[in-house]
Parts: structure tokens; C-alpha cells; sequence
């Protein structure tokens, strides 16, 4: 009896844009998020520098959606439509 050879079917993975800017809202969570890379990956420089470009991104656009008055939640869908509608922005 001959055995019957497996077939891998393979499986469509849907992946989401995620931009970790859109969670920094505040200096506390900024402060968090730089901490957790001392912490975790203190060797990191290239990492700790990525992180010092997020806060300072985020930071971006935090202060302007102040100026123009949207609240963070306006900001967070704003930004998440202007990367889906230009994904070769990053």
C-alpha cells in the first residue's frame, strides 16, 4: 500500500500597516516607549535611533493636529488614510 504525499495548501496572509507613531499621543507614552528600548535592547543603537525618529514623528503630528484642533482620535484616522491611500509614503 503506497501512502498518499501531503500537499501544503498554502494560505493567504492578510497583514495590516502598523505605525507605532499613532500610539505615542502623549510625553508619557513617548517616555514609555524610549524606556522600553533602554531597556530591552540597550546594545540597539540603530533600534534606540528608530525609536528617537518615532517620538519625534509622532510628536510632529501631535502638535500639529493641536493647532488645528483635532482631537486624537481625528488625528490617528487621518494618518491611517493618508497611508492607505499612499503606501509607498514610508
Amino acid at each position: 500500500m503506497t501512502k498518499a504525499k501531503a500537499v501544503a495548501t498554502p494560505v493567504k496572509l492578510m497583514t495590516a500597516p502598523y505605525d507605532v507613531t499613532e500610539h505615542l499621543l502623549t510625553p508619557e507614552d513617548m517616555a514609555a516607549y524610549l524606556d522600553a528600548w533602554f531597556k530591552e535592547a540597550p546594545n540597539d543603537a540603530a533600534g534606540i535611533g528608530r525609536a528617537v525618529g518615532d517620538i519625534a514623528c509622532a510628536k510632529g503630528m501631535t502638535q500639529v493636529a493641536k493647532k488645528v484642533g483635532m482631537r486624537s482620535t481625528d488625528r490617528i484616522h487621518a494618518d491611517t488614510i493618508t497611508h492607505v491611500s499612499d503606501p509607498g509614503d514610508r
